[in-house]
């Protein structure tokens, strides 16, 4: 796994979640493969700086956590439609994460309506924080529009390669595009479409198909 190198709010904090979740139970997140982060709740991120390894894994479980709790209102990939907070420019620093986590503990409640139900108990720290890691590296609006083309063009070229052909080439060059995907949060590093696909090729053990699967996805998931 390699690590690559390493801002105002961008929401109203008291934007109304229109669309109601309350009649929606919520999905347990298995967390397991995650450091412990004791029982007193947190006010910043723990696996923002615990390490690639952990933070990989954390992006993992809370793509999974988010999709099944939160995508219905906050929109696939993190992209609201509008109709809830684009938690996408939620400051990846304390100032986000705190409010990010009360909102998570206590749900949001309108006029005597559950917008949000409160996840906290339910679901546990370690959810909450995984689905926080992969909610605030995903990419910004448009960053990836200068390197579409092109990615479709590797996400080709991997979907006809073989186990026993060297893509380190390619491997570094989807590094290199990764690198330069920018978070709506301000989060140093994106989990882009570049950034997976060029793990899923990279050691000893590439493996193509999926990583011209994540490019196909991703770029789908952008437009």
């Amino acid at each position: 796994m390699f690590r690559l190198p390493i801002s105002v709010l961008g929401l109203s904090l008291v934007a109304s979640i229109t669309l109601a979740h309350g009649d929606v139970a919520p999905q347990a997140v298995d967390t397991d493969a995650l450091p412990d982060v004791g029982e007193e709740w947190l006010i910043e991120n723990p696996y923002r700086d615990a390490g690639p390894e952990v933070w990989a894994k954390a992006i993992e479980i809370g793509d999974s956590g988010y999709n099944q709790n939160c995508a219905r209102c906050h929109g696939l990939g993190v992209v609201s439609g509008g109709l809830a907070p684009d938690l996408r420019y939620l400051e990846a620093e304390e100032y986000g994460d705190e409010w990010f986590v009360e909102r998570f503990q206590t749900g949001y409640t309108q006029n005597g309506i559950t917008k949000m139900p409160a996840f906290g108990e339910l679901l546990g720290q370690k959810a909450a924080w995984a689905i926080r890691t992969y909610v605030e590296t995903r990419p910004d609006d448009g960053a990836l529009d200068d390197y579409t083309v092109r990615l479709k063009e590797i996400r080709d070229s991997l979907a006809g390669m073989s186990g026993d052909e060297d893509a380190s080439a390619l491997q570094a060059e989807l590094a290199e595009i990764a690198a330069e995907i920018e978070t709506g949060s301000g989060a140093p590093v994106a989990d882009s479409p570049a950034y997976r696909a060029a793990n899923l090729i990279s050691g000893d053990t590439p493996n193509f198909k999926a990583a011209s699967e994540a490019l196909t996805i991703g770029l789908s998931a952008a437009h």
